[in-house]
């Protein structure tokens, strides 16, 4: 059985989160969508705005998903799993819409924790929405706006019709997270072959990087940015291991997502591994080009990382 693809929508208050769900709803792309909605509120009013294009929505109210210690997201999606074995509906895509509040490191944490869930679903990436007319401030004001920035596969960013000149904001949201593209969305209209089919959390080498992120110093220090490690020698599978273990057992807290490629000591093949907070994996990958320059690159995104002390872990690695 083919797991059920799920994106995760999430973007601070008034980013433009329902309105992009409307637009993946209503384009003709072929799938059947399911919807899970979080609402603060006593009544769903999205509903009403996004139509009846969605298969099933779920709404959970009068509570927070992000939170860890709450079963409803993890209920709903098995409920979800129930009726279309009975035939009840029928979906090939999830769509999850986080409210502007939540931190989406625990919900994407709920499809690696859960033996059915697993099984089920796939997570396919974090969209994340930043409004240009308000981004500054409230990146400014609020972590939880850059976390939601940190764990993204994909950044929106919307208003620009209203707020065009944004060169600070988008050279901001870059520092803060180095892999993910950033898209112009204008009223949710965007070509959602961009949006599905991420692959945001299956091994792969798409790291999207460009090294002239990092060739100036911020104005403002954000709590998140990327930490990127390129280095060429080869290194020792259980050194690797071993300097991970030690990194999550001082700062998985603080680590929201982080993603590489490494190049291991007589192995042919390269290795791939990324994890969300404390979860990760690793798998070998295609082999080594004979052209190709071994290199090994990591990129670290999360809370106040101690940069000195990552790059000094692996640099004790050099033969």
């Amino acid at each position: 059985m083919k797991p059920i693809a799920v994106t995760i929508l999430t973007g601070f208050l008034g980013s433009g989160k329902t309105t992009l769900l409307r637009h993946m709803l209503n384009e003709e792309h072929g799938h059947k969508i399911a919807v899970i909605e979080n609402e603060f509120g006593e009544v769903p009013i999205d509903n009403e705005i996004i139509g009846d294009r969605a298969t099933q929505i779920k709404t959970l109210t009068n509570g927070c998903i992000c939170c860890s210690k709450s079963n409803e997201l993890e209920n709903t999606l098995l409920d979800l799993c129930d009726s279309l074995d009975r035939g009840e509906i029928e979906f090939d895509r999830l769509v999850i819409e986080c409210t502007g509040m939540a931190d989406p490191g625990p919900i994407s944490q709920t499809f690696f924790s859960h033996e059915i869930i697993c099984q089920r679903y796939v997570l396919d990436g974090i969209v994340t929405l930043v409004d240009a007319v308000h981004a500054q401030q409230q990146l400014d004001q609020f972590t939880l706006a850059q976390s939601q920035i940190g764990y993204a596969d994909r950044i929106l960013l919307t208003k620009t019709d209203i707020e065009p000149a944004c060169e600070a904001l988008l050279a901001r949201l870059k520092r803060i997270n180095a892999r993910a593209p950033i898209y112009t969305v204008i009223n949710g209209n965007i070509d959602l072959s961009e949006l599905f089919n991420i692959k945001g959390f299956m091994l792969d080498d798409n790291l999207n990087i460009k090294s002239s992120f990092f060739h100036f110093q911020p104005e403002k220090q954000d709590d998140i940015r990327s930490i990127v490690l390129n280095f060429d020698y080869a290194v020792e599978l259980q050194q690797v291991s071993d300097v991970m273990e030690a990194l999550l057992l001082s700062f998985a807290d603080n680590l929201l997502r982080y993603k590489g490629i490494l190049n291991i000591k007589e192995q042919p093949n390269r290795l791939l591994f990324q994890g969300v907070q404390r979860l990760y994996s690793a798998d070998w990958d295609r082999p080594w080009d004979d052209d190709e320059k071994r290199q090994s690159t990591l990129v670290f995104i999360g809370v106040q990382l101690p940069e000195d002390e990552i790059k000094a872990s692996f640099e004790a690695l050099r033969p």
